[in-house]
């Protein structure tokens, strides 16, 4: 009995996590998309109605009620979560380590390394590694990254040279891919990667470090007064 009630509890905390989080995700939703709740609500309405119409047409008014009742609420969770993603990709739009979020939320079968390559305007190139090989991801400037990009090329050449290496800019200009079409471009991309292959691929690149784990960092505590210095380059 003990623990069939320690079972309802958890799954009792759990649904309510799940509500709270689903009214979380309305209130900034509806923040950027304030027509959001009638659109929703709209679908749900028309999707019953049709399906309930269809029921009395062919006399089975019970049956078709039921599932249009269900298939509307499906209907309501796919337009509901289609216009939440929207709305907070446009949230992400223009804010710096944007393109991070998104790859951090890539799914399964890919690694993802932030801010491998960085400048002072601090434009950034970002690395996942995958069934389909290297991507670096590079979001700023778009003529300042071109170099970032070239030269996180040529210093991965050292260590992968069988790894096909693809480059996204993140952006709405010509040739660039926007924030919201991200984690789709990645996913488009062919597989020519074995398992094996990509694990030997991050452990090189991995073995080669990054940008963070390349910074000299001194040990012990920072001495009392000192700042750190403005305008310096990172090596």
């Amino acid at each position: 009995m003990a623990r069939k009630a320690n079972t309802d509890s958890a799954d009792g905390a759990a649904n309510t996590g799940r509500l709270k989080q689903i009214a979380l995700t309305y209130k900034m939703t509806r923040k950027a998309d304030p027509k959001v709740g009638l659109v929703v609500a709209a679908v749900g309405i028309v999707t019953f109605g049709v399906f309930l119409a269809i029921g009395f047409l062919i006399d089975h008014p019970i049956y078709l009620g039921i599932l249009g009742f269900l298939l509307a609420f499906l209907a309501m969770a796919i337009v509901f979560g289609r216009r939440a993603e929207r709305a907070a990709y446009g949230q992400l739009e223009g804010q710096p380590g944007a393109a991070a979020s998104v790859l951090q939320n890539i799914g399964r079968g890919w690694s993802f390394t932030p801010a491998v390559a960085m400048n002072r305007s601090q434009d950034v190139v970002h690395r996942a590694v995958g069934r389909a090989g290297i991507v670096l991801v590079a979001e700023g400037n778009p003529n300042r990254v071109k170099s970032l990009l070239a030269a996180e090329k040529k210093r991965m050449n050292r260590v992968v040279v069988d790894v096909p290496v693809h480059d996204v800019i993140v952006g709405n200009g010509e040739g660039q891919v926007s924030l919201k079409k991200l984690r789709t471009t990645l996913m488009k991309l062919p597989r020519v990667l074995t398992g094996p292959q990509v694990t030997s691929a991050n452990d090189r690149l991995r073995a080669m470090g990054d940008l963070m784990s390349n910074m000299p960092l001194p040990k012990g505590p920072m001495p009392k007064g000192m700042r750190m210095p403005r305008g310096g380059k990172m090596r």
